[in-house]
């Protein structure tokens, strides 16, 4: 029985801060006019001169990725430390939680033209964040110190080519996510002006806490097991799917046409029997 404390920091902790100031900083990096462009996060900013222009960036959701689930049962981290189970060095965590976060980004210029032409840049630059964040992901031990997936001190600018070292990943999408009427709600709910807006989706992993495993825990998945065979003499996965039967004609038989192809689940039974 391994006991999960809930005192282990949270290596995720920080991520979903990490986007909106990535984004932010993006926006600011490609303003390369002589004028000035100010980020805001707040949708009523009242204290606008007449020749300011502002680029906001507001986070309005969060949702669960519904594309990638995983089953909430402990797993074996992808931490290595001297890369050996007899070591002792071994951690236990909880599958990330995949989250969607939405950003609301919108414009202020003095006259609309040139609040359209400032959205038009805003468009233009952020089709450019392909990758928002590109790092080693940060996992934090139950002592405190903070890793990478090699064991190593964190370092954000480490060589991102080495073999078993994760990497973070944060992509930035255009998508339609807001009505017109839901617009109008959220700027009204700030008393805010309404303005032409965009909206955007960044898609994270959060990371929770690393708990220690006995020296020479295996983790099985359990899709990898075979489950016994049915009175219906038909085997089965362990998550239901039945186990297809190799094909009674021989590729290699006289008079054959076809080439003797494996497929991946001639593998998969070989392995298991």
């Amino acid at each position: 029985m391994i006991e999960v404390t809930a005192n282990n920091p949270m290596s995720g902790r920080d991520i979903i801060g990490d986007v909106t100031e990535a984004v932010k900083k993006f926006i600011k990096d490609g303003w390369l006019d002589e004028s000035n462009l100010t980020i805001e996060e707040k949708l009523d900013k009242t204290s606008m001169g007449k020749t300011d222009q502002f680029a906001f960036v507001y986070m309005y959701r969060l949702a669960n990725n519904p594309n990638l689930q995983n089953r909430k049962r402990l797993r074996q981290a992808p931490v290595f430390l001297n890369d050996s189970e007899e070591s002792g060095n071994v951690y236990l965590h909880r599958p990330p939680i995949l989250v969607d976060l939405f950003y609301l980004v919108t414009a202020h210029a003095q006259f609309p033209s040139e609040t359209a032409k400032l959205l038009g840049w805003l468009l233009l630059r952020l089709n450019e964040a392909t990758h928002l964040i590109y790092r080693p992901r940060k996992f934090i031990l139950p002592d405190g110190r903070e890793i990478d997936s090699l064991g190593r001190d964190y370092d954000p600018n480490v060589s991102l080519d080495e073999e078993n070292l994760v990497i973070e990943k944060v992509s930035l999408a255009l998508v339609d996510d807001l009505t017109v009427g839901d617009a109008i709600n959220l700027f009204s709910l700030h008393e805010a002006p309404y303005r032409p807006f965009l909206t955007y989706r960044a898609r994270i992993a959060i990371d929770g806490p690393l708990i220690p495993a006995p020296s020479g825990t295996k983790v099985v998945m359990e899709r990898a097991k075979q489950a016994p065979i049915e009175p219906s003499g038909t085997p089965t996965r362990a998550n239901g799917r039945p186990v297809a039967r190799p094909s009674s004609t021989s590729a290699t038989s006289p008079g054959a046409s076809r080439p003797n192809f494996r497929r991946d689940i001639d593998d998969y039974n070989d392995y298991n029997n």
